[in-house]
């Protein structure tokens, strides 16, 4: 199963894109031989400056047709690891060929999009700047492909 991380914005050289590239490399690592990934990111940018419902026909742009859609938003159901290690692999289970992870920018991703996403993730109730939440999210599916491997990189 092919995963998407669909974002608002460029993320520049510098700490938060090695993070994104170190991870995002571990986790076509080992997701492989699970049939995890590869990971792709899809950056998209407004330059005119219209906020997320600019935004919003630019992030649907780069959803894959078919895909399963995870929207990042700070009202969304909070899973642990394992459960969010289980729920990648259900959809891979399931035959599903692609998910997409939608960041949106500053203002978040509009209600209609949102309203379309099969799962809305939250990572807690604080909000998090949109290009640490690339990393954080990329962290985490490496930590469900070593999950899901059995690997010791999580511990209870």
């Amino acid at each position: 199963m092919r995963v998407h991380i669909c974002a608002v914005g460029r993320l520049r050289a510098g700490p938060e894109r090695d993070l994104l590239d170190d991870y995002l490399t571990r986790f076509d690592r080992t997701g492989r031989a699970l049939g995890l990934g590869p990971a792709s990111v899809h950056e998209v940018e407004d330059r005119k400056g219209g906020g997320m419902m600019a935004e919003a026909p630019l992030l649907e742009r780069a959803i894959p047709k078919g895909a399963i859609i995870v929207a990042m938003d700070e009202r969304g159901q909070t899973l642990n690891s394992p459960k969010f290690a289980n729920r990648l692999a259900g959809w891979r289970d399931e035959g599903r060929g692609d998910v997409a992870f939608v960041i949106g920018g500053a203002d978040g991703i509009t209600p209609v999009l949102r309203d379309r996403a099969d799962l809305k993730l939250s990572f807690g109730p604080m909000v998090w700047p949109h290009m640490l939440a690339r990393v954080m999210l990329s962290e985490q599916l490496y930590r469900a492909a070593t999950i899901l491997a059995g690997s010791p990189y999580h511990r209870v």
